[in-house]
């Protein structure tokens, strides 16, 4: 790893490591969804969902476009997805497909949030 990228990396995977927000890429990587349409998928309060988009896409993970009224949240691709090929990848290759490796449910995480 390059010198002096510690603190770019932390808060890159910092933004990433977030229950909520990969539950929201997880639903982005479908059809782009406004607030509304995420809120009723993930059965949160649209200001949980609105807090966790805020990093999203200051990150430029997700993008927000206007459509009408309504903006509109999709995932970036180009950067995401190699990004989860090499996750999978690694997790087939090194970690028994996730057995290996510490892996936690969204609800034992959110309740450390």
């Amino acid at each position: 790893m390059k010198h002096g990228l510690t603190d770019l990396c932390y808060g890159f995977f910092s933004t990433l490591a977030n229950p909520t927000r990969l539950a929201i890429m997880e639903l982005l990587d479908g059809d782009p969804m406004s607030v509304t349409q995420l809120v009723a998928a993930l059965g949160e309060e649209q200001s949980m969902v609105s807090h966790n988009l805020r990093p999203l896409v200051q990150c430029r993970l997700v993008q927000a476009s206007r459509r009408g009224k309504n903006r509109v949240y999709s995932l970036n691709h180009e950067t995401l997805d190699p990004i989860l090929v090499a996750m999978e990848s690694h997790a087939v290759k090194y970690c028994g497909g996730g057995a290996n490796c510490p892996v936690r449910s969204r609800s034992d995480a959110s309740k450390e949030d």
